[in-house]
């Protein structure tokens, strides 16, 4: 079965791996980061040795997210970011491919052992089935 599972964050959260605390999220040191990219990086080595990751990537930060919408007459609205508004955002994920579900948890629980700098926020890792087209839809 394949699974989408996905890491969150904020504005604040890219800032603060800039350097840039803030009252929501400390400042992250080079040190810091090392570590967070070392543990990520063994985790995508091994889901890829394992022949479970299909794809993993990181996202940009949202000050560079782009929304598009239907505006009232119908014609497409174009807001560039950051969105005040906005809290959490997908911040990276992966697609796996694995044996069920109590596997694809236990990659999860792996994921949110990430090192970090005390007091930086901690997000739930969420995970979604991808569904798969009925048989008899061609």
């Amino acid at each position: 079965m394949k699974y989408l599972v996905m890491v969150q964050g904020t504005q604040a959260d890219y800032e603060a791996m800039q350097g840039k605390g803030s009252e929501g999220s400390v400042a992250w040191s080079q040190e810091d980061i090392q570590a967070m990219f070392a543990h990520m990086g063994a985790i995508n080595d091994d889901l890829a040795e394992s022949g479970e990751m299909i794809d993993a990537q990181g996202l940009a930060e949202p000050a560079k997210t782009r929304h598009v919408t239907l505006g009232d007459d119908g014609k497409a609205v174009i807001t560039d970011g950051p969105y005040s508004e906005t809290k959490e955002l997908l911040a990276g994920y992966w697609v796996l491919d694995c044996a069920s579900l109590e596997r694809v948890t236990e990659i999860a629980e792996r994921v949110l052992q990430c090192p970090q700098p005390a007091g930086a926020p901690v997000y739930p890792v969420v995970i979604r089935p991808i569904g798969e087209a009925p048989a008899d839809i061609g």
